[in-house]
């Protein structure tokens, strides 16, 4: 197999001809972002823990049962999306007194499509390898030259660390090399938004992003789709009703009656109600570990603003319950949440990344390609 890292030969050889390289332990490392990134990525996006106010068109209840409705029945999620990101530090580069890490990132995400016999295909794909320095930490004439050996080279590109890198800014991260992982997650979630857009949809036609839905779906327009996720901020509170007969709920409150086939009532993320969120029980509480177990966080656009209509949470949740039908039980510790379409896109991303074993013969130092 030849091999797959050798676009990035001239960077490398340019890194070697003009600065020291200290090379990793092992020739790479794995680097790795924080454990629940999912919730971080929600209490970003979500803004205020505490939510005052309800957003659908039948609020008496705050849990609602729903009927599971399978695909055979009514096949309302086609699409589904997720993304997945590696990083490796393959060593530090010394230059002028100054010093950064050097780190190749594959980052990817996919989009599968289910047919109506319940066959999965994949729709599309994005893969991407990154080579991530901290700039600042760089001479600008080094720099450049990197960006000259990668520019017009498809499926690499150059990355600094150390700007637009919202996950890392969001838990005040100045290490640079889990600023660079960080870094990588966030290529993916634009990858994902792509495919989101990629793909021409009707409107009976709903897509299923893995993780919940950034702000740039703030005024979506598209067609149908929701994003779900299988880990959520938990310092979430919400203030239900007004005077003495108001109550006050933690997240944890709220989700711990909450039964196998329902659903909570429907909540704003934010004041004007862009984007909406709800909670539901895709497995019973019992013979699993805590409460939010189970659960998943869905979201949905909702760029008119207006409470949105309870018949299709209704729907949309049933669709989700019917969803558990099929596990990847055993082979994801996420599995009491986990979409099996989702967890298809998933394999397929990791599919198409290079093992480590590939990266460590494929790139080694002071400079030597295989």
């Amino acid at each position: 197999m030849p091999n797959p890292f050798q676009p990035l030969q001239q960077a490398l050889r340019t890194l070697v001809e003009n600065a020291e390289i200290l090379p990793a332990t092992g020739q790479a490392v794995t680097d790795m972002v924080t454990p629940d990134i999912e919730e971080i990525y929600d209490r970003h996006t979500t803004g205020e823990a505490t939510v005052d106010t309800v957003w659908e068109t039948d609020a008496r209840s705050l849990y609602r049962t729903v009927k599971p409705i399978p695909r055979t029945q009514e096949h309302g999620f086609r699409y589904f999306v997720d993304g997945s990101a590696r990083t490796y530090f393959i060593g530090t580069l010394l230059e002028q007194g100054r010093s950064t890490p050097v780190q190749i990132s594959q980052v990817g995400a996919a989009m599968v499509k289910r047919e109506d016999d319940g066959r999965i295909r994949v729709a599309d794909g994005r893969h991407l390898i990154l080579l991530t320095l901290e700039k600042s930490q760089v001479s600008e004439e080094l720099w450049q030259e990197l960006e000259q050996a990668i520019k017009g080279v498809p499926g690499y590109d150059l990355c600094d660390s150390a700007t637009n890198n919202t996950y890392a800014d969001m838990l005040g991260l100045r290490e640079p090399r889990p600023r660079g992982a960080h870094r990588a997650n966030w290529y993916m979630r634009q990858m994902e938004v792509e495919l989101a857009q990629s793909v021409p949809r009707g409107e009976n036609t709903w897509l299923v992003i893995d993780g919940s839905l950034g702000n740039e779906f703030e005024n979506w327009r598209g067609a149908p789709l929701v994003g779900v996720a299988k880990t959520f901020r938990r310092d979430s509170q919400f203030k239900l009703g007004s005077g003495p007969r108001a109550k006050r709920l933690n997240l944890f409150t709220l989700l711990k009656d909450l039964k196998e086939n329902q659903r909570t009532i429907v909540f704003p993320r934010s004041g004007e109600g862009k984007i909406v969120f709800w909670y539901v029980r895709i497995r019973p509480q019992k013979g699993l570990d805590y409460p939010l177990m189970g659960v998943v966080k869905v979201e949905m656009p909702n760029p008119d603003r207006e409470p949105v209509d309870s018949a299709l949470v209704d729907r949309i949740s049933g669709w989700l319950i019917a969803e558990r039908t099929v596990t990847p039980y055993g082979r994801d510790r996420r599995w009491h949440a986990h979409l099996y379409p989702i967890y298809i896109a998933e394999r397929v991303i990791r599919a198409r990344f290079y093992s480590e074993e590939v990266l460590r013969s494929g790139i080694r130092w002071p400079f030597q390609v295989t």
